[in-house]
């Protein structure tokens, strides 16, 4: 459905100019679209309609762009190839018609259609090596993740475009690499396939066993099932029968694990909160420096603000926390934490002084807020003494926010 609809906001920038004469084309394109129903084959037939009428159409471009998204949304890859390499000609920045249309091209199996696949490939993974750069920071371990998934991915369309062409050592230098970047069953099968072109026979039979086995949740059941069938089939062409098979499986596995555990380790360094589930588990990063894990608060009551630069309530709100805050100062067992929620950290720090209020409690949420589903700003979440929270406050009611406030803690602090 969002394709859908991204597809009919690009038809409606087709036409969003009024026409200057009754068979002006963009009336004509007009009428077309407005004849068709609101489904992609319609939309589709309509524009290539459009074409025949009007090939030499000042709005080419734009109506290849459009029938690509079209072809890429009903998975035809002939049209695929026609519309995007008229796309990619002109321009190659965008990742996503990088991809499609090099997948589509090798999924011809044509070897005369190699060579450009090899080219976008390239331009694919010249776009996103920058990207791998360490961040850190709320959802770095995702965000590290994808690319890498997505580099490799470029590397094994490029190591298949080399099988195409004849090039068996670029294409195994090429698998190898996507392999070790990012080891899924994707490029264990690649690799695996490239194994067995060059006839290293029982690296194909380890790669394919790995691929069967590898914990990876985008690998469909009807993959599995012919990577099973492949392995079996590779494993007694050159063993003989399928003694041993089993133990090969079982050491697959084994490895398998053990990649995936170093890997998690890896991201958890990147982001501590990767695989947090619960707010015990949770680390944020304290803007002076350093961090806070949330199961120091024990025991507290633990008030959180979450808020932001832009956000005009959050002004108005802070004497207000202030004057909670002074109330409970004497109380060990009473927390507060402002939670910055800005995408841009750099400007955090200027901004409190220039509104001179205090760093000292200021963290950076992290993916807090989608823990605590926290969906408007400002947003005032208490902790309980148990860790889990006991109350939430979306806004806030001037008036009457400091009353509600300290009553609330109370009730924590007894623990109602």
């Amino acid at each position: 459905m969002k394709r859908l609809l991204l597809l009919l906001a690009v038809a409606a920038s087709l036409v969003a100019q009024p026409a200057t004469k009754p068979d002006d084309e963009d009336d004509i394109l007009r009428k077309s679209l407005a004849d068709s129903s609101s489904s992609t084959i319609d939309l589709l037939n309509a524009l290539e309609g459009h074409l025949k009428k009007f090939p030499n159409t000042k709005r080419r471009n734009e109506i290849d762009r459009a029938l690509l998204r079209a072809a890429m949304d009903l998975r035809d890859d002939r049209r695929i190839i026609l519309y995007g390499e008229r796309v990619l000609a002109d321009d190659t920045s965008d990742p996503q018609f990088l991809d499609r249309v090099t997948r589509a091209l090798l999924a011809s199996g044509d070897a005369s259609k190699a060579e450009h696949a090899l080219r976008y490939a390239k331009a694919l993974e010249a776009m996103l090596i920058p990207m791998l750069e360490p961040k850190s920071g709320r959802d770095a371990s995702k965000r590290r993740d994808d690319i890498e998934r997505n580099v490799s991915r470029a590397l094994l369309y490029e190591a298949h475009a080399s099988v195409l062409l004849k090039q068996q050592a670029e294409a195994l230098k090429l698998a190898e690499k996507a392999y070790a970047l990012y080891p899924s069953a994707e490029s264990s099968r690649e690799l695996a396939k490239v194994y067995a072109v060059a006839g290293r026979n029982d690296d194909a039979i380890r790669l394919f066993a790995q691929a069967f086995v590898m914990p990876d949740p985008r690998a469909t059941d009807a993959e599995r099932q012919q990577d099973r069938k492949t392995l079996g089939e590779l494993y007694r062409k050159f063993k003989g029968s399928d003694a041993g098979l089993g133990d090969l499986v079982l050491l697959a596995y084994d490895r398998a694990a053990t990649m995936m555990t170093d890997r998690r380790k890896r991201l958890r360094d990147l982001d501590p909160n990767a695989d947090a589930t619960e707010l015990k588990d949770f680390v944020i990063p304290r803007l002076t420096g350093g961090s806070l894990a949330l199961s120091s608060l024990k025991g507290k009551v633990v008030v959180m603000d979450f808020w932001a630069t832009w956000c005009g309530p959050c002004r108005k709100q802070h004497p207000l926390y202030q004057e909670v805050m002074d109330h409970f100062k004497k109380r060990a067992d009473v927390v507060f934490l402002a939670i910055n929620t800005d995408d841009d950290r750099s400007i955090v720090a200027p901004f409190l002084e220039e509104q001179q209020w205090s760093k000292a409690s200021n963290y950076f949420e992290d993916g807090l807020s989608r823990l605590l589903q926290v969906t408007s700003i400002p947003t005032t979440i208490l902790i309980g003494k148990d860790g889990r929270v006991a109350s939430r406050m979306n806004g806030f009611v001037p008036e009457r926010f400091v009353e509600v406030l300290k009553e609330r803690i109370e009730l924590a602090l007894k623990g109602s």
